[in-house]
């Protein structure tokens, strides 16, 4: 069982799944639907983390969701947590490719989806990719995520890879100091916790490859055909995506409302679930175009 369905796994069938994507990478894919509802019963919702995070970063948002009444399907990013890597290099593309085999093969195409910072960038990808496929989402959620300007330093490409930085990170007290910068004032060490051991668990290599996959993004353009519901959430704290890039995902969509979250950081999954599914609520209300 997936860490990441442990929160529900009272409330929820669950169905663990690979999806193979056309490069041979295994996603390891948590299919959870609620107890005693029927075919059909209430709104998809598909989540997407972020870099060197992991479906875990989703429990809390998933159980709340599955109260509510929705099908929600959660996977690890290529590289990340139990899902391998493919023949292709990452890239930002083929996470966006990753997003629409893991919609296919889950029958998740009418779902309201949700991204979080790199997550956003590979639901991005995904919809400007093939922005008729797109139209058929209920709606878009991004959270802490950018569109453009994401010119990783070489610095920190180097140190995401570096033997010395992940040995720090294994070490908990260090590693939740290392990490701190990521997240809100007065956050619960335990979730500080949770932040360290995702983060330490992804391969070097694998963060590094991902923190340098960004560099000359700029998905603003093919944005503006993304016609569908989109709601966007920034943490005003946030020190790893600049607020301010959110409002530029926002204004780029025909569609969406711009937020920024008093207090808060840069993992809104675990700092902000509330807010993740007041918004996926409010989506799902809209009256269908």
């Amino acid at each position: 069982m997936s860490p990441a369905t442990t929160a529900a796994d009272q409330h929820a069938r669950t169905d663990e799944t690979t999806v193979r994507t056309d490069d041979g990478a295994a996603l390891a894919v948590s299919v959870l639907a609620p107890l005693n509802a029927g075919p059909g019963s209430g709104t998809t919702v598909v989540l997407a983390h972020g870099w060197a995070a992991a479906r875990r970063v989703w429990g809390t948002v998933t159980d709340r969701l599955i109260r509510s009444g929705h099908r929600v399907v959660l996977y690890d990013q290529r590289g990340h947590g139990a899902s391998g890597l493919g023949k292709e290099p990452i890239a930002i593309r083929r996470f966006g490719a990753d997003l629409a085999a893991v919609l296919g093969e889950t029958g998740s195409r009418d779902a309201v989806l949700v991204g979080h910072s790199g997550g956003g960038f590979a639901a991005m990808a995904y919809a400007t990719a093939d922005p008729a496929a797109a139209r058929r989402l209920r709606g878009l959620v991004l959270l802490g995520t950018a569109a453009h300007d994401q010119e990783t330093p070489d610095s920190e490409v180097r140190m995401m890879g570096n033997a010395m930085f992940s040995r720090a990170l294994r070490r908990p007290a260090l590693g939740r100091r290392l990490l701190a910068q990521t997240m809100g004032k007065g956050v619960d060490p335990y979730l500080l916790e949770v932040n360290r051991q995702m983060f330490a668990a992804v391969s070097p290599q694998v963060r590094s490859d991902c923190f340098a996959s960004s560099r000359g993004m700029d998905m603003r353009a093919g944005l503006a055909a993304v016609e569908v519901p989109a709601v966007v959430l920034a943490g005003e704290n946030d020190r790893v995506v600049k607020p301010e890039l959110g409002s530029a995902v926002a204004k780029a969509l025909p569609d969406a409302r711009f937020e920024r979250l008093p207090g808060a950081g840069h993992m809104l999954p675990l700092e902000r679930p509330d807010e993740i599914v007041r918004a996926v609520a409010g989506l799902v209300a809209r009256p269908r175009g």
